[in-house]
């Protein structure tokens, strides 16, 4: 088992900046790869970012590439979702889940453990 627990969420003005976290205990950690996903009300969840195991490969959606930078520190079991320049588009719920054999990180049901979620808002 692992638990994920996200972190960092909150209210923040159109331009300006959260940084996520998403703290992992129990099976070892480094072994997993990590998504983030979020789901706007009356949408349907969707792919965010993801990084490999060792954090050498990431992916992005078209619309937050250049601005969410996924990064990993396996030290402290730790995967980050650094968000810049947000806008009322990114205002969602941010989930981060962990898959032990990931083949698209897009793809929900490829990932095994999810954390409960932490909401963004960006309103002015």
């Amino acid at each position: 088992q692992v638990q994920l627990v996200e972190s960092g969420g909150g209210l923040v003005q159109p331009g300006g900046s959260l940084r996520l976290s998403c703290a992992a205990s129990g099976r070892t950690f480094s072994n997993y790869a990590v998504g983030w996903f979020r789901q706007a009300p009356g949408k349907e969840r969707e792919f965010v970012a993801g990084i490999s195991w060792s954090g050498d490969h990431t992916n992005y959606i078209d619309s937050v590439k250049g601005r969410f930078t996924i990064s990993r520190d396996n030290a402290k079991n730790t995967v980050y979702l650094q968000m810049n320049n947000l806008n009322p588009e990114d205002t969602a719920v941010y989930y981060c889940a962990a898959g032990f054999v990931i083949r698209s990180y897009y793809d929900s049901l490829e990932y095994d453990y999810w954390g409960q979620g932490t909401q963004v808002t960006v309103s002015s």
